[in-house]
Order: structure tokens, then sequence, then C-alpha cells
């Protein structure tokens, strides 16, 4: 997680100087911050899940071996990784832009060079910034929604594994462990489970709330954009 958080540092910092921008481009990195902090909080109650898990009457290895079986889908791995997906969505678009302004410029420095030229002056004027008209590019439109879609695709599939891998191995506190891994009966107990439920709750939460605002958005950039509503 440190390592994430020092890594999107550049990041914010890049769009917060960048002299290309879009509509809503501020909205995606605010989600890919408020992201961030949910997923730096949600982490803390699983530090020590194997720690956190005990079974009565077991030895250490039985009692991993219960854990294994039990906790059987991969939890924060599996949420860094999908973090690290949407990041690259943002920056699909950021690297097209990227691109536009690079041949943006190269024109334009073009045609500012042979005006000095026959004026016979130097070229002093400053960058200025530019803005994407999606009502000109209709192929920015369409990459641009493509870069949201990939960003739905992959929030999808991250609350379809919260929701259908981590929470059921929390849904009880207490369960048993399976026979043909220990002999006998053996019952098993996860500590803290209402706040590691909590964590799965607050990152589905926050992602049903981008993939709300980007189908949203999708809506109204094809009605507006491309249908010229």
């Amino acid at each position: 997680m440190a390592a994430l958080v020092t890594g999107l540092i550049p990041i914010l910092r890049t769009a917060a100087d960048a002299t290309t921008t879009y509509k809503c481009r501020s909205l995606w990195f605010g989600f890919l911050s408020i992201r961030l902090v949910i997923l730096f909080l949600a982490e803390l109650p699983f530090n020590k899940l194997d720690a956190d898990f005990n079974c009565n009457g077991t030895d250490a290895v039985c009692t991993r071996a219960c854990f294994n079986s039990h906790f059987n889908k991969p939890m924060v791995v599996a949420w860094n990784f999908i973090y690290v997906l949407v990041i690259i969505s943002v920056l699909l678009m950021e690297l097209f832009t990227l691109h536009l302004r690079s041949m943006a410029d190269k024109q334009k420095r073009k045609a500012r060079d042979e005006e000095m030229e026959a004026k016979g002056k130097e070229d002093t004027d400053p960058k200025e910034s530019m803005v994407l008209d999606f009502h000109r590019a209709k192929g920015t439109v369409g990459f641009y929604l493509l870069s949201i879609v990939l960003r739905i695709l992959v929030e999808t599939w991250f609350v379809y594994i919260l929701l259908s891998w981590n929470l059921p191995a929390l849904h009880n506190d207490v369960f048993e462990c399976p026979a043909d891994i220990c002999s006998g009966f053996h019952v098993c107990v996860v500590r803290a489970a209402p706040e590691k439920r909590m964590s799965i709750y607050a990152l589905a939460s926050i992602s049903a709330m981008v993939i709300v605002v980007s189908v949203l958005f999708c809506m109204y950039s094809i009605a507006h954009y491309l249908c010229n509503f």
C-alpha cells in the first residue's frame, strides 16, 4: 500500500500541472484519490488476518490448513491489483491526450516558426493550456468512452470479487473446519469479523458509486457529443 501511495503522488502532480484537460478530468483523478484512501483504511483490519483466525483443539499446522481452506481466494492482493487496473484505465486517456497535445504543438510550432521567420523575429510565446473540444473530435469522444467503459468493467469485476469471493468467507463469525483437513470436530472463529465485513462494504460502495457516475457520464457524452442533443 505504501508503494501505491508513493506511486500515485506523481500521477496527481501531473494531473494538477498538466497543460491539456478534458471533461471531468478532475473527477476521475478525485475518484482515484478517494479509492486510495478507502483502500488503505479497508486493508487495516486484514493486516493480521492469520493471527485473527483460531480453531479449538487443533495444532498450528491444522489451524493453518483450516485457514487456507476457508480463505481460499485472494483478498488484499486482488484489491491492489484491481486498483492498478483502475489507474491504467485513467492513464489511457492521459496518454491519448498527451499524444494529441504533442501533435497540436508540432503543428502550431511549425506555423509559428514560418510566421516568425517571415517577420525576422524569434518565437518567445509560452505554452498555452489546451482543452479538448469533444464537439469537434468524434474519435476523441470514442476513445474517451472506451476508457470509461474499461473502468466500469474493472469496477464491476471488483464488486463481484468483494461480494462473491471475500464477503462469503466472513459471513459467519464461527464455522466448522472441514473434516477432511483435521480429524475430529473443530470450530474456528475469525476475530473482528464485523470490522472486516465493513471494509468490504466500504470498498463495494465506492466502486458502485464510480460505476453509477461512469454510466451516467457515458450516457451524457453519447447524447451530448455524438447525438448532439
